[in-house]
């Protein structure tokens, strides 16, 4: 049996509807854990320019808003919605709210986190804004720290595109 990638698991869309990761095969991914009042939340911009940069050449950035770091994503999906458009034109896919560590974990954040472990080896997400990188063939390629830049990764994105 293979390693599973990240196109072996499926969230629902904010909206509710399932989205399988699969549908995204052949894609570089950015998955994003987010939250609307973080004081990372502005990357919000960067992480809309660079999926609007590379969307036609096959990438997508993907956030996943989550409540567990200081309750910063306390909306419903109706208010998380609301609140990216209105604020960040965001277009990119975005999951219902999950858990991103702990018991109640995400199955696509414990794979996430053990294929990409974090600062000495820990897999535990710190906090809000935490980036991981996946190539074409749904392989964890990095993670980036909560304070890392979406337009930073510009380079590392080229590379896989």
């Amino acid at each position: 049996m293979s390693e599973p990638t990240v196109f072996d698991f499926e969230t629902r869309s904010l909206d509710g509807v399932l989205m399988p990761l699969a549908a995204f095969r052949g894609q570089v991914l950015l998955v994003v854990n987010t939250a609307s009042e973080c004081g990372f939340t502005p990357q919000y911009q960067g992480l809309q320019a660079i999926h609007e940069r590379y969307r036609e050449k096959g990438f997508s950035v993907i956030g996943f808003p989550c409540n567990q770091f200081g309750g910063q994503e306390p909306g419903d999906a109706k208010a998380i919605a609301a609140f990216c458009e209105r604020n960040y034109g965001v277009t990119f896919p975005l999951s219902e709210k999950v858990e991103v560590k702990g018991a109640g974990a995400h199955p696509l954040f414990v794979h996430l986190t053990k294929a990409a472990p974090g600062v000495l080896g820990t897999e535990a997400i710190k906090w809000n804004f935490t980036k991981f990188l996946v190539d074409r063939e749904g392989r964890v390629v990095d993670r980036y720290a909560p304070t890392t830049k979406p337009e930073s990764l510009a380079g590392d994105i080229e590379k896989l595109l």
